[in-house]
């Protein structure tokens, strides 16, 4: 009984309209930030590094490089507080987690573009 009341609460807090995330995306996402008694939009650009968990405790990390510093924000994908996620670009990977684009350069940092067989890429298979 408790674990499908759970099971129901929790699927009321999912995010409905996320893209496919995968590691290696190039990702926008916009976040809404509250001070005082404003709120605005701030978009976060930069690649996922790292995906961790399931269902409503899913987090995402994403890392970018601003003035020579890297930075990585870790954002819970279900929050409220996610305006939107769009992907970008999607990378080829061979890796669950890219820690190892900590220690490169920003230009070594840029990943290869993935595509489907055929030479498509993700979003030209999905609109046919």
């Amino acid at each position: 009984m408790s674990q499908q009341l759970i099971r129901e609460v929790t699927q009321e807090q999912l995010n409905k309209n996320l893209p496919e995330l995968q590691i290696g995306d190039s990702v926008k996402v916009s976040v809404k930030i509250v001070e005082g008694g404003k709120e605005r939009v701030q978009a976060y650009e930069g690649v996922v590094i790292r995906m961790r968990g399931a269902g409503i405790s899913k987090t995402m990390t994403v890392r970018k490089v601003f003035k020579g510093v890297g930075v990585e924000r870790i954002f819970p994908v279900n929050s409220p507080m996610l305006e939107s996620i769009k992907v970008l670009r999607t990378g080829k990977v061979r890796r669950a987690k890219l820690y190892y684009l900590r220690g490169l350069t920003e230009k070594a940092t840029r990943l290869k573009e993935r595509t489907l067989k055929g030479g498509i890429d993700r979003k030209t298979a999905k609109k046919k």
